[in-house]
């Protein structure tokens, strides 16, 4: 089971896979088919890693506040060299489309996929990175509205030639975002090294961390601030907060598996939360190389993962999604404030390890 990696790309135009049972089984048949072809299909490659910048992420946190700069690249080549799959990792919400929107859609990652194999002829894996923070650079001009505001009640008031416009401008911003993304990554294709495999392996482990529930003063504090800041219904939180109470629970535990692909000298690595990008960007430095990409969206989605800096901040992403999410990952906050620091020296920990004794030492 640790040998299975499953890089979710978040979109927000997609049935809600706990409730449309016919929707999830079909996206479960459609990945084992794939793997099955995978399977029979497997050749001799070489594999080399490159960075190419990431101009399609700004953090939606605050102005000037930073992202991870990179988006990753693993190519991977027949041993003849001709191209077989491009691997990239990008750090951006695939929230292109907005509450608007009634199409299933890929979003973005769709349209890059898409334009990237029609550029280079062979078939293109996207992984979404840190992107807790990070909202796409491209958007219709009333996202930033939509996305504090039940858009039920915003568009009944928009004209049917206004919608249609909003809609032409984020078609028009799923291609732009594609269009970037395939300009950042021309320079770089060309000149990745490729290598003979020497080194591969998956392998995870799991951490323990806890999240503290809120008293009952400040728990109604956070109820009325998300109702205030962005309609966010809390009753059934509370009412979740006040059982766990009630059994004089004050603290939630949470089981993550960090799990890593490597390849030669690079690392492909992540947790099923949407971590907050300069996690990414703390393990860079703490590992010492720019070719460890940690990820968000790996294996599931329980909720946001913050640094302590945006846990300090609160908001949408530390406490009010909370209102909203408990009943799918299990816990009413946001994991506690050391988290993320714990969660980069665990990575850089392990990584440094495994670099000079291999896994199968290790565990």
């Amino acid at each position: 089971m640790e040998q299975v990696m499953i890089c979710f790309s978040h979109t927000h135009a997609a049935p809600n896979a706990a409730v449309e049972q016919d929707y999830y089984e079909k996206v479960c048949q459609t990945v084992l088919k794939g793997v099955k072809k995978a399977w029979e299909s497997l050749v001799p490659v070489c594999a080399g890693w490159g960075i190419a910048e990431n101009t399609v992420g700004i953090n939606r946190r605050g102005v000037g506040l930073p992202i991870d700069p990179r988006i990753g690249v693993l190519k991977i080549c027949e041993d003849r060299g001709e191209l077989r799959v491009l691997i990239v990792r990008l750090s951006a919400h695939c929230n292109v489309l907005m509450p608007d929107n009634y199409q299933i859609s890929p979003d973005y990652f769709g349209e890059a996929r898409e334009a990237l194999e029609r550029r280079y002829g062979c078939k293109v894996m996207l992984v979404q990175g840190a992107s807790g923070d990070v909202r796409p650079r491209y958007r219709q001009e009333n996202a930033d509205y939509l996305e504090i505001h039940p858009a039920e009640e915003h568009l009944m008031d928009i004209s049917a030639a206004m919608k249609e416009t909003y809609a032409a401008q984020s078609q028009k911003a799923l291609k732009d975002m594609a269009e970037d993304i395939c300009e950042s990554l021309q320079p770089v294709i060309d000149r990745i090294i490729l290598k003979p495999v020497s080194r591969i392996s998956m392998f995870s482990i799991k951490s323990t961390f806890y999240a503290d529930v809120p008293e009952w003063n400040r728990a109604r504090e956070i109820a009325d601030e998300a109702w205030k800041m962005g309609r966010i219904d809390g009753t059934g939180w509370l009412q979740e907060v006040e059982r766990l109470s009630i059994n004089n629970e004050s603290r939630q535990t949470a089981e993550i598996e960090i799990q890593f692909l490597t390849v030669n000298d690079g690392c492909l690595s992540g947790v099923p939360s949407e971590i907050m990008s300069d996690i990414a960007v703390e393990i860079w430095k703490k590992t010492s190389n720019p070719m460890v990409f940690f990820n968000g969206y790996t294996n599931g989605c329980t909720s946001y993962l913050p640094t302590a800096a945006e846990y300090d901040r609160g908001g949408y992403e530390v406490l009010w999604s909370n209102l909203l999410y408990y009943q799918y990952h299990g816990r009413v906050m946001a994991l506690n404030r050391d988290s993320a620091e714990r969660l980069e020296d665990e990575v850089a920990k392990i990584w440094k390890e495994y670099q000079v004794i291999g896994t199968s030492d290790i565990f």
